[in-house]
């Protein structure tokens, strides 16, 4: 429960809005590692204190990377740190993407907006042993092309991985040549065997709802469909309750859930 101190190495400007710290420990110490798709309790002096998942690699990291937007008080306060400057830091905590049962398997990558940052962690665990999957697939769906995250890596991961990268973006303008529309019309544009085939979403909860229900009907199977519940949490140890998503707590027994467990809750009202 109690926060350790980290200095800001890094800001990297990854939109008008949102911005990546690279957090490295105060102490020079080795800090425990993280699985992709947890998160850290990242805490402002004076401000409050705020989940974000971790956005960089898994794989021998000195730091953690953490992809913020800018859209309320401890946020704001997160994305105006300069360099040198200090945060409390608390974890990792929660459970992981499902990247060993996806060996053997295509794997589709959903996204929708700042939802790619939870699961770039992802991504660069199946690169790292591109030979143990099938068709890698990311399907990315932003606001506009000023808000699409990470864009520069796009390249390298459809040419040296052979990932299947398609992105679609809400309006477009006239230099954008992509498509246009939500990240569901996606689905049908690349290759994956349906009946050995593990996806993994995460964004906005309607987002996520219609994905879930997209690829259902194009044949995967409930359980093989897993998305992260980005809720509001404040203890991050499941003492609280302000993450109780039906029986569940969004910190202690998620983030990362398959749909055939949150089913009944998700498209519910006021849970």
């Amino acid at each position: 429960m109690v926060p350790r101190p980290f200095k800001v190495k890094e800001i990297i400007r990854e939109s008008h809005d949102t911005v990546t710290l690279d957090l490295q420990p105060e102490k020079p110490e080795k800090e425990p590692g993280f699985a992709p798709g947890q998160f850290n309790m990242l805490y402002t002096f004076g401000v409050g204190e705020v989940p974000i998942s971790i956005s960089g690699s898994s794989s021998g990291a000195d730091s953690y990377l953490h992809t913020i937007r800018d859209v309320g008080k401890v946020t704001h306060a997160l994305a105006s740190l300069k360099r040198g400057q200090k945060v409390g830091l608390r974890g990792p905590f929660g459970n992981a993407w499902p990247i060993e049962q996806a060996k053997s398997r295509d794997v589709v990558i959903m996204a929708g907006g700042i939802g790619l940052a939870p699961l770039r962690p992802a991504l660069y665990a199946l690169l790292s042993q591109r030979d143990q999957y099938g068709n890698i697939s990311l399907l990315y769906g932003s606001r506009t092309r000023e808000d699409l995250l990470f864009h520069h890596e796009f390249e390298t991961w459809k040419g040296k991985y052979g990932v299947q990268v398609k992105v679609s973006v809400d309006t477009a303008d006239r230099d954008w040549k992509g498509n246009v529309g939500v990240v569901t019309t996606l689905i049908h544009r690349v290759s994956f065997d349906p009946s050995n085939c593990i996806a993994m979403i995460c964004g906005p909860e309607i987002m996520m709802r219609f994905s879930a229900m997209e690829l259902v009907q194009a044949g995967l199977e409930e359980d093989k469909i897993y998305m992260t519940m980005e809720r509001n949490m404040k203890c991050a140890v499941g003492f609280c309750g302000h993450c109780q998503f039906g029986p569940a707590f969004i910190c202690k027994d998620g983030p990362v859930f398959s749909y055939d467990r949150i089913k009944p809750f998700i498209s519910t009202r006021e849970i």
